[in-house]
This record gives C-alpha cells, sequence and structure tokens, in this order.
C-alpha cells in the first residue's frame, strides 16, 4: 500500500474536512443562539442572535488602533456573555487585560495562548474547540484559507463551543475580509464620536457595527454603544431611539 506524503495527507485531510463542514452545515437545522438583546440587532440577525455553536469573524474598518481595540472588546463582549473559561490565542502581546474586564471578560475567565504565527493560532483555535469544554474560543489572524475557516466552522459545531476570529489588518493594507471564509458571520467595527455629555468627562464608546455577511441573512449597518460591564451593547441614548423604546414598552403593557 502506498504511503502518502504529509502534504498529501494535510491536503486530504482539508478536503475531507470541507466535505464535513458543508455536509452539517446544510443538515444543523435551527442553531442555537446568543442574543444581543437589542431589538434593531437581533431582529436583523438569522435565528434572533449570534450561532452559538460557529465560527464568527471580526475586524476593524481601518487599519488604525481604535477601530482594532473595538474590534477587540466587541469581542470581549460577546466572549464575557457565554458561560464557561475563555481560551484566547494571540499572535500579539498588546491585549489590556483591564479593558476586557471593563467589557465584562474578568482575568479569571481567560486562559492565554501565546503563538508567534498564524497557522498556530489556528490549531490552538481547532483543538480548543473540539475540547468541547470551554466557553468560546477566540483567535487573533490575518489572511486565512478558506479551508481553515471551514475546520474551525466544523469544529465549532462538533464541540458546541462559539470560534470568534479577530482579524488583524497586516502591512499590505488589505481588507481582512476580502478573503471568502466559512464564518457564519463576518463583522467591521469603526470607532464614531461619543455623544456629548451634560458635565465635563468621556461618554460611552460609539462603533459602527457592520455586518458584511451573514450566513441566510442581510447585511446592516449600525451605531451602537460599547459594552458595559457585562457585556451588553446599547442604542445611542438620542431622542429616536428613546421614543422607540417607549413605544414599545407602551404595546407590551
Amino acid at each position: 500500500m502506498p504511503v502518502l506524503s504529509p502534504s498529501r495527507s494535510e491536503r486530504l485531510a482539508a478536503l475531507r474536512a470541507e466535505v464535513r463542514a458543508i455536509e452539517s452545515a446544510g443538515a444543523a437545522g435551527v442553531r442555537e443562539c446568543l442574543p444581543f438583546e437589542v431589538d434593531a440587532i437581533d431582529a436583523r440577525l438569522a435565528g434572533g442572535g449570534l450561532a452559538t455553536a460557529a465560527l464568527h469573524e471580526i475586524t476593524g474598518a481601518r487599519p488604525e488602533p481604535g477601530d482594532d481595540a473595538a474590534a477587540t472588546l466587541f469581542i470581549a463582549g460577546i466572549a464575557a456573555r457565554l458561560e464557561g473559561p475563555v481560551l484566547w490565542a494571540l499572535s500579539r502581546r498588546d491585549l489590556f487585560a483591564p479593558g476586557l474586564a471593563l467589557a465584562g471578560l474578568g482575568p479569571s475567565r481567560i486562559l492565554y495562548a501565546e503563538c508567534g504565527r498564524d497557522e498556530d493560532v489556528l490549531a490552538v483555535m481547532e483543538e480548543g474547540l473540539r475540547h468541547g469544554g470551554l466557553g468560546a474560543v477566540v483567535g487573533e489572524v490575518g489572511r486565512v484559507a478558506m479551508a481553515s475557516t471551514r475546520r474551525l466552522q466544523l469544529a465549532a459545531e462538533e464541540g458546541g463551543t462559539t470560534a470568534l476570529m479577530l482579524k488583524r489588518w497586516r502591512r499590505n493594507g488589505e481588507d481582512p475580509l476580502l478573503v471568502p471564509s466559512a464564518a457564519v458571520t463576518r463583522w467591521r467595527i469603526a470607532c464614531v464620536p461619543s455623544g456629548a455629555l451634560a458635565v465635563p468627562g468621556i461618554g460611552r464608546p460609539r462603533w459602527r457595527l457592520e455586518l458584511a455577511r451573514q450566513r441566510g441573512g442581510e447585511p446592516f449597518q449600525l451605531v451602537m454603544e460599547g459594552p458595559d460591564h457585562e457585556g451588553r451593547l446599547a442604542l445611542p441614548a438620542e431622542p429616536s431611539n428613546r421614543s422607540d423604546q417607549t413605544d414599545r414598552k407602551r404595546l407590551a403593557a
């Protein structure tokens, strides 16, 4: 019996994973979801929230530190509302733990894995997802092949664990979401000016959320306030939003 070379074996394994991912995606049916608990978002997401056993990609809208930090905190807020420890595979040492804690993700819940290459990050993510005992697995990467995202999607489904991929801008300036992906949702996060305060101080951060792609739904954009200490986003406290919320409360009563 001929012995397959390592490279050929890896290609065959990747192809098998792709086929299984496609088959499982078609048979998945109704997914369990994590709602944002904000009607403006949940009503536009297929299933009413983020599919929990799935891969989601997030990037800063521009190659700027502010947008990169906003994307990181968006991920932290999601992970904070999932039960269980969070495995975070790092590509570089620039995470600010107090900032993650302000978004609801305290240091006692995070397991850090320092990885030097994107390939190592992907391997750690896959192992963590297949473990099945984690609340979420976060990985920071640059460019990722379609086959790799399919493997992660399959691993997330098999382990019942949420995969959150922070796609970072590289020096060539290419949009991280231009490369095709098997992710169920793909997000761009951009900083926008905070609302004016009645007294001197720093207002709650505001972001423009762009859902660039979602499986089974349409893309959309919204301006939201960043996560509170429980990882929850909110609509900006503007008159139009307050009146909408008041109307809904009256109808519910």
